[in-house]
């Protein structure tokens, strides 16, 4: 092998919109981390433990997620269609764990549903997003995109079947919000790729009585849509999250009270550090660094949907527009639900809220965003790249 062969390789150019999405994450990580400390200093000290529990623990996770994210920045991304069926297979045996009830060994109860493996450091459920995101683009395009979804029993049947087998699983563990939340990605990609409207009216129909069914054997769901739809009147026990998070964003003002002065994490707000974090950042950063977390998404997202119109192949292209939909959404539910919006649903916030299985998976999804928007090229000596060589 010559010399020359040696330094003949291939390597990954960042488009502008991938090196400002890598800005724009790092922003919300450092915001996250900071926020977490302080939203869980206190709960850590109560319960024994160091006042960085929870942050130590979830720079674990980052620390993973930084070498998946720089992983999937360097691989190429088509590869995800070859791993959608395993990836898939691989979730649903994995929700299946959750909920069988010989596996209590291995998924016990924590918070009244059984959503972890491993105690606590595995959750099924989120590594789900990127499967029905990698499944429904791989489907689209074996189908022809949007001449083979016209039809209603051929075209999107089988995306309805597999959404089925998730949403039934994930409602046993319970948590019907991530169920519906797959719903919104796996209906948002299908609309880009060229599915009729009718077929979704014909859809949701069928499926309201039996969404109608599972909500109708949980009552905390009838009663968190009854406290929603009631107002946040602090008489109603159901509405004690909601109306502590209204308080701790109403304090904040402008500016916010200041970092690590909030009120809410002493035990009044219940999960300061996860489901209702974003009411933290209302209370120490005030309207001001709300606006600031609300515009890193907006940026995100654009960006997201920039590299989606970018993409190398049609493939890349629904991945991209899966992967944008999935963190645009998770976020704006969480802001909306701390915000009194919408009715309480267990999202967390992307980059922020504590979870160790949330903040790899943020970093493993932004990992394939970056590739999808880079360019692969060859360079053809120690500095030089050959510009008439680079494949996109």
């Amino acid at each position: 092998m010559t010399h020359a062969a040696v330094l003949d390789r291939h390597r990954w150019r960042m488009s502008l919109e991938a090196r400002i999405l890598v800005v724009a994450t790092a922003a919300l990580l450092a915001l996250g981390l900071a926020t977490l400390y302080s939203a869980s200093a206190y709960v850590a000290m109560n319960a024994g433990r160091p006042s960085w529990h929870f942050l130590y623990r979830q720079l674990t996770g980052v620390a993973a997620g930084v070498v998946m994210f720089a992983i999937a920045a360097k691989v190429d991304a088509d590869r995800w269609r070859r791993l959608a069926w395993p990836l898939m297979g691989a979730v649903i045996v994995g929700l299946l764990l959750t909920v069988l009830p010989f596996t209590k060994g291995i998924a016990p109860p924590i918070n009244g549903s059984r959503r972890f493996l491993l105690g606590g450091s595995l959750q099924p459920s989120e590594f789900a997003k990127l499967a029905v995101v990698t499944w429904t683009a791989m489907l689209i395009v074996k189908k022809g995109g949007e001449p083979g979804l016209r039809r209603l029993s051929k075209g999107l049947a089988p995306f309805g079947i597999i959404f089925g087998i998730l949403f039934g699983l994930v409602a046993l563990e319970p948590d019907m919000s991530v169920g519906l939340f797959y719903a919104i990605v796996m209906g948002a990609m299908l609309f880009v790729a060229g599915a009729r409207i009718g077929h979704f009216v014909f859809l949701g129909a069928l499926g309201l009585p039996v969404l109608w069914m599972f909500i109708g054997r949980f009552e905390y769901i009838v009663r968190r849509l009854q406290g929603f739809a009631g107002g946040a009147d602090p008489a109603q026990a159901v509405n004690h999250q909601l109306q502590q998070s209204l308080i701790a964003v109403g304090s904040g003002g402008l500016f916010g009270v200041g970092f690590g002065q909030g009120r809410q994490q002493f035990g009044f707000l219940p999960l300061p550090y996860n489901d209702f974090i974003g009411g933290n950042i209302g209370e120490e950063w005030g309207f001001l660094g709300m606006a600031i977390l609300i515009l890193l998404y907006a940026l995100w997202t654009w960006l997201g949907f920039r590299i989606a119109k970018q993409a190398r192949t049609p493939f890349l292209e629904l991945v991209a527009v899966g992967l944008t939909v999935t963190m645009a959404v998770t976020a704006y539910l969480h802001i909306g639900v701390v915000i009194g919006l919408l009715p309480t649903t267990g999202l967390t916030l992307p980059f922020v809220s504590y979870g160790r299985s949330n903040i790899v998976l943020s970093l493993l999804m932004t990992g394939i965003l970056v590739n999808i928007g880079s360019v692969r090229e060859r360079v053809v000596g120690a500095h030089a790249t050959d510009p008439t060589l680079a494949d996109r």
